[in-house]
């Protein structure tokens, strides 16, 4: 998913949709105790448009994903 982020990892853009307002932002870190430990950084965002989302940062491997 194509996300350009800003000061902090602030999500600007959405799939090239413009982002509004953040709504909140939280951190999951689990599994860290395993070979495969699970850290994100997950945002919830409004759109230019309206639509609320929740994506989130992969911060193991720096992928961006849509929650769905």
């Amino acid at each position: 998913m194509p996300v350009t982020v800003g000061p902090g990892g602030r999500p600007l853009t959405v799939a090239g949709d413009p982002v509004d307002a953040i709504r909140e932002s939280w951190l999951v870190e689990d599994r860290w105790w395993t070979a495969n430990p699970l850290r994100r950084r997950y945002w919830e965002v409004v759109t230019v448009g309206g639509r609320d989302l929740v994506v989130f940062r992969d911060l193991v491997e720096g992928s961006w994903y849509r929650q769905r």
